[in-house]
């Protein structure tokens, strides 16, 4: 049996009721086999980046994991997919987005997964939620070089 890895995971979504489609893709994280929400972030809004459409809602969340990175990718694509999520174009209005963060201290850098996320250290919606569940992730030099972004912590 492989060890268990703590990964960290963004949630977004902008279409629908975006709090109510996070809720469901945490409970349903917690509920799979081999996954274990061990930590979430509050929600927070933000404007698109790089995009058009309504403002997205985001939080962060830490898993312990006994799967794969390739296994947990496969696992949010398809809760992608039964969320209705469609892929038309580059960065186009999502009903959920899942996105691997970090998985343990591994790097991938293969055509369908990279690891830390490329941009994860450029976004405050990514950054500030999970500096809140793992400061120790997050240094002053990248929350610095995100202050600019406008972001709100939802009640």
């Amino acid at each position: 049996m492989r060890p268990s890895v703590i990964a960290y995971l963004g949630l977004g979504a902008n279409l629908g009721d975006a709090r109510a489609t996070l809720d469901s893709a945490l409970r349903r994280l917690d509920q799979t086999p081999g996954i274990v929400v061990t930590a979430r972030s509050a929600y927070y809004r933000t404007a698109p980046m790089d995009s058009s459409g309504p403002d997205y809602t985001n939080a962060v969340a830490e898993l312990q994991t006994l799967l794969s990175a390739p296994e947990l990718l496969q696992c949010l694509h398809l809760m992608e997919a039964e969320a209705g999520r469609e892929r038309p174009y580059r960065n186009a209005p999502r009903t959920l987005d899942l996105d691997i963060l970090v998985y343990g201290d591994g790097r991938i850098d293969s055509p369908g997964l990279t690891i830390p996320h490329p941009r994860m250290g450029a976004r405050a919606f990514v950054l500030i939620p999970l500096a809140e569940i793992a400061p120790r992730r997050v240094s002053t030099e990248q929350l610095m070089s995100i202050q600019e972004q406008a972001i709100e912590r939802l009640p």
